[in-house]
């Protein structure tokens, strides 16, 4: 059967792969599992629940969970009842759900948690499309979600679902992803079967997948990454386990044994920024070992470029020390995919080098979204670039630097906003990414920065930001940095320390550790990080240089609304909530 809907993969993943361990997930310290045959039948009873509800033909219906098996019942048995997803960030603001919710005129809303259902309940009461809401974990006073499973049982729909997936084309609308941007009301994405799948199928051998294989899942199922990947795993057989949340990814891996990944580079820097902190704390010869390995890690070049004494040398690290790297992270990876920013090319060299095959790709919420990632083909990998743009998709870099891009992965477009929609797809059918980019060597692809972020100096120098921020983020001592200067005479930045390691380094200086609020005003930890500031100097042009660097006591982050929930910066935010620290660096 010719899989041309995403919910067409089930009755492959019963026939091709039966498992007892298609979707797993912890509870109450002890890992359940639901087999293909259970997977399939929850969907199958959902889709007839929802029916017996009287979900019509392109209603929107929302789930707003962490990640969770149930997650991906709701999902397909939407699919199959002919109505539309909206998966919600749990993390959500109150004003974007009530926009969400009033925008997509949600009719019935899935929530994992008592927290959640509360915090929608409230919301919802001023969305009047809203009909109901279902919970996944049993909270009083909520309806749960298998009283729809049970009405499903009870009242087969078999013959009324399979008319209605008869009905849907490949290019019909799956699913609205609202991507909150770092300016106005969330814009809804639509993307349909064959966008998800085009995905899933252009990928699937850029990796030496194997159906036996297990993949741990932890980046949210409500974005397009994640979500692109599950379809992926399920239609070769892979099974999924969901790790019970990002404190906890550690001791996961260690369980589970996976043998992929996928990931952000923020979580990899903590954890290659958590196995130094350990290599520090070893004395002696294990010390100047544990040193020695990183050093060749990080001068790692591929295809033995280094020549035979530094393979031979990188053949013993893996022996000794790098094996315990692998050993952390369950001893069975064989790759990890990381996206939505990009990772520091140090990090891809020196897990690379301890056969940790980390991958970066690129792509959109808009392109479903991979556009260009590192593969296991013959060459197919390039530090400090996002990989080869993947089969089916075409890239072409417009006169101003813009990524642009065509394929069937694009988006149908914006739900009710055909003026955005055109502003980024133009009457050839080339999306404009809002990312400036070039190619290396011809065919990798490489992100110089954000169009909308490049800022002039008063001098009429343009400055890349994202380029100097990643750069000094490669110090252990800088977690997050936001380079400032528009119309400014020179660059700046804002800074936040690596705190737990700035705490370590205290205590090795014998400096005693207070507070962060007053570690940053400390003179011989301000010059520290002046002196990380200037060596990253060392590689800029005068005009891009970092003068008069100041520092802040806290994280950014999504909660408190700086950041998306890609994890960029919402700049004007920022900028306005240290609007007095600004003008402090430039005398105003």
């Amino acid at each position: 059967m010719a899989i041309t809907r995403v919910f067409d993969i089930i009755p492959q993943l019963l026939e091709k792969y039966n498992k007892s361990d298609a979707l797993a997930a912890k509870e109450n310290g002890k890992w359940i599992t639901y087999s293909t045959q259970e997977f399939s039948d929850n969907v199958n009873y959902l889709s007839y629940g929802l029916l017996g509800l009287g979900v019509e033909r392109e209603d929107k219906i929302a789930i707003i969970s962490n990640n969770r098996p149930e997650w991906n019942f709701a999902d397909f048995g939407i699919q199959q009842s002919g109505a539309v997803s909206v998966p919600i960030y749990p993390t959500i603001s109150e004003n974007d759900l009530n926009f969400i919710l009033n925008d997509a005129k949600v009719k019935y809303i899935f929530v994992s948690s008592t927290d959640l259902y509360k915090k929608v309940k409230t919301i919802a009461a001023n969305a009047p499309s809203v009909k109901g809401i279902y919970t996944f974990n049993k909270v009083d006073g909520a309806q749960h979600w298998t009283e729809l499973l049970e009405a499903g049982k009870k009242n087969p729909k078999v013959s009324e679902v399979e008319n209605i997936k008869n009905t849907i084309k490949p290019n019909d609308l799956l699913t609205i992803l609202y991507t909150s941007g770092t300016t106005g009301n969330p814009k809804g994405v639509m993307l349909s079967h064959n966008n998800l799948l085009s995905n899933s199928f252009a990928t699937q051998n850029l990796c030496p997948f194997q159906s036996s294989w297990k993949a741990l899942s932890f980046l949210p199922l409500n974005h397009v990454y994640e979500r692109m990947l599950t379809t992926l795993y399920f239609y070769l057989g892979i099974s999924i386990y969901y790790a019970e949340s990002i404190e906890t990814i550690g001791d996961n891996l260690k369980e589970i044994k996976p043998e992929v990944f996928s990931t952000v580079p923020r979580l990899l820097e903590k954890v290659y920024d958590k196995i130094v902190a350990k290599g520090s704390e070893l004395t002696g010869v294990k010390h100047k070992l544990f040193f020695w390995a990183l050093d060749l890690g990080l001068r790692y070049e591929l295809n033995g470029a280094n020549g035979w004494w530094y393979e031979f040398q990188l053949k013993m690290a893996n022996k000794l020390i790098f094996s315990k790297w692998r050993e952390a992270l369950g001893g069975n990876i064989v790759a990890v995919v990381s996206g939505g920013a990009a990772l520091q090319p140090r990090l891809a060299r020196v897990f690379n080098a301890a056969k940790i095959t980390a991958l970066e790709g690129y792509g959109l919420t808009e392109t479903s979204p991979v556009i260009a990632v590192n593969n296991f083909e013959p060459n197919g990998i390039c530090f400090g670039t996002v990989g080869p743009v993947i089969a089916g998709v075409t890239v072409k870099i417009a006169e101003d630097g813009e990524i642009l891009v065509k394929g069937p992965n694009v988006m149908l477009g914006y739900f009710n906003r055909p003026d955005a929609t055109a502003e980024v797809i133009d009457s050839e059918g080339w999306f404009h990414s809002g990312d400036i980019g070039t190619f290396i060597e011809g065919r990798f692809l490489k992100i110089t920065d954000r169009k909308k972020e490049i800022f002039k100096t008063s001098g009429g120098k343009y400055i890349a930001p994202m380029i100097i921020e990643n750069k000094l983020k490669e110090s252990p001592f800088i977690e997050q940095a936001m380079v400032l200067g528009e119309n400014q005479k020179f660059a700046s930045a804002l800074i936040v320390p690596a705190f737990a390691f700035l705490k370590e380094w205290c205590i090795k200086q014998g400096i005693p550790y207070t507070t962060n609020e007053e570690m940053i005003k400390n003179e011989t930890v301000r010059k520290q990080i002046v002196e990380e500031v200037e060596n990253t100097n060392n590689d800029l042009a005068q005009y891009e240089k970092i003068k008069r660097p100041e520092l802040l006591p806290r994280e950014w982050s999504i909660e408190n609304g700086e950041m998306t929930p890609k994890l960029s910066f919402k700049r004007k935010v920022i900028m306005a909530a240290n609007k007095e620290l600004v003008a402090k660096i430039y005398g105003e």
